[in-house]
C-alpha cells in the first residue's frame, strides 16, 4: 500500500470510466496521478479499443491505480446499444466489489444505471455539439437514440463538469438544464514538458488526424504556401473507417509515444491547431507547456482557455491560416512573446488545482448524499439504460 495522506472529502476510493481512443485516457490518468498524494485511488474502467503497450506502461507507472480493461463499444459508435447495456452490467459489477465513495463517469449512458453511490459525469465532448461545430448543421435522425441516451444519463448523474464554460453550455443546449453542474479546467503536468534549448523552424499539430474537427486538412492545405515544414503527429486510422489519406505536404510523424511527442513539442518553434471543434484541447497546454508559440482556431473553447495568448484564425479559412503561420515565422520577437504568454497561462492549469476541484465535488455529492440520509429520505430512483 502507498504511504497515505490523510483522504479528502471522506474518498478514498474512486471508480472511474475512460475510452482509450482520445484524450480522456490522457486526463484521467493526470487526475489518477494527482490525487495519490491525497491519499486517493482510482479503479479505472476502460473501454473502446485494447490498451497499447504504451498505456500499459503509463498506468502501470501509478501506484493509486488500478486497470479493469473491456472492449466494450463506445456510445458515439454506430450501433452500440448491445455493448452499452452490457458495459453497463460489467460496471455495477465493479461497483459492488470496489465499493468506492463516489463513480466518477467519463461518458453519459452509463449515469442512468441504478447505482449504488453517488455519481459525477464529466462532460468531454459530444456527437450533437461536434456534428454542428463540424458538418455546420444538426446531427441526423440516426443519432436520435444517442440524444435521448445522453440526457437521461446527464440528468440522473448527481453532478455535472465540464472542461470549460463553452462546453458546458453546449450540454445545456443540447440536452437541456443541468441546475447541478460547474466548470474544471483539465491540466498537464509541466515537468512531462520541458522547453528545449532552442526552437526549430518548423509547424507542428498532433491529435486524432483522421477527426475532422482538428481540421488538419486546412493545415495541409496551407502547407505548400509556407516557408517552413509542418509536421504531423497523431493517430491516422479511424476507428470504423480504417487509415485516412494525408496530402504530402505535410510531414507525417505517425503515432508517438507522450515521450516522444514532447521531444518534438519542445522542438517546434509554433504549434498550430485550426479546431473547428476543441472541448478543452489538452495538446495545446502540452505544446504551450513545451515552449511553442500557438496558432489555434478562433472557437469559443479555445478563446476562453488562451486569451491573449495566441493567436486566433477561422477554422476553414486557408488563407487566414497561411498569413497567421507566415506571420509568426517571420517575427521572431512576437513569437518569443506569444510562447512565454502561453506557458504562463498553462502552468495556472496544474494537476493539484484540478484535483482539488473534483475533491471538492466529490465533497459536495457525499453532502448531498449524508443531508438526505439524514432527512431519511432514500436516494432518487434512477432509470436502467
Amino acid at each position: 500500500m502507498l504511504d497515505r495522506a490523510t483522504p479528502q472529502a471522506g474518498v478514498r476510493r474512486v471508480l472511474m470510466t475512460a475510452d482509450t481512443v482520445g484524450g480522456v485516457w490522457t486526463y484521467a490518468l493526470e487526475l489518477t496521478r494527482a490525487f495519490a498524494p491525497l491519499g486517493v485511488e482510482v479503479t479505472l474502467a476502460t473501454m473502446g479499443a485494447p490498451l497499447t503497450s504504451d498505456q500499459w506502461e503509463e498506468a502501470h507507472a501509478l501506484e493509486n491505480l488500478r486497470v479493469e480493461e473491456s472492449t466494450f463499444q463506445l456510445e458515439w459508435m454506430d450501433e452500440p446499444w448491445a455493448d452499452v447495456r452490457a458495459a453497463g452490467d460489467w460496471l455495477l459489477g465493479l461497483e459492488a466489489r470496489v465499493r468506492p465513495e463516489v463513480v466518477h463517469l467519463n461518458g453519459y449512458c452509463h449515469g442512468a444505471l441504478p447505482w449504488t453511490r453517488p455519481t459525477l459525469m464529466v462532460g468531454h465532448s459530444c456527437v450533437l455539439s461536434w456534428w454542428r461545430a463540424v458538418k455546420g448543421e444538426e446531427a441526423p435522425e440516426r443519432y436520435a437514440r444517442y440524444r435521448e441516451e445522453v440526457a437521461r444519463g446527464l440528468h440522473a448523474a448527481g453532478r455535472v463538469v465540464a472542461p470549460t464554460r463553452a462546453m458546458l453550455e453546449a450540454l445545456r443546449e443540447h440536452y437541456g438544464p443541468l441546475p447541478e453542474a460547474e466548470v474544471l479546467y483539465n491540466a498537464r503536468r509541466p515537468e512531462d514538458f520541458p522547453p528545449g534549448d532552442e526552437r526549430e523552424p518548423f509547424i507542428l499539430t498532433a491529435g486524432r488526424l483522421w477527426d475532422e474537427a482538428k481540421n488538419v486538412a486546412v493545415l495541409e492545405a496551407a502547407a505548400p504556401r509556407l516557408g517552413w515544414p509542418v509536421r504531423v503527429a497523431g493517430e491516422n486510422r479511424h476507428p470504423s473507417l480504417g487509415e485516412m489519406t494525408r496530402s504530402r505536404s505535410v510531414e507525417p510523424l505517425g503515432r508517438l509515444s507522450p515521450r516522444e511527442l514532447a521531444g518534438w513539442m519542445g522542438r517546434a518553434a509554433i504549434y498550430a491547431l485550426p479546431a473547428r471543434y476543441e472541448p478543452f484541447g489538452l495538446s495545446v497546454v502540452e505544446a504551450a507547456l513545451a515552449g511553442c508559440a500557438l496558432v489555434l482556431g478562433d472557437i469559443p473553447s479555445l478563446r476562453e482557455v488562451w486569451g491573449d495568448c495566441a493567436t486566433f484564425v477561422p477554422p476553414n479559412d486557408v488563407n487566414a491560416l497561411t498569413e497567421a503561420l507566415e506571420s509568426l515565422c517571420r517575427e521572431p520577437r512576437r513569437r518569443a512573446w506569444l510562447a512565454a504568454c502561453a506557458r504562463v497561462r498553462a502552468l495556472e492549469f496544474s494537476p493539484a488545482r484540478m484535483a482539488a476541484g473534483y475533491l471538492s465535488a466529490y465533497a459536495t455529492l457525499l453532502r448531498a448524499r449524508k443531508g438526505r440520509s439524514s432527512l431519511g429520505a432514500p436516494p432518487p430512483p434512477q432509470p436502467t439504460v
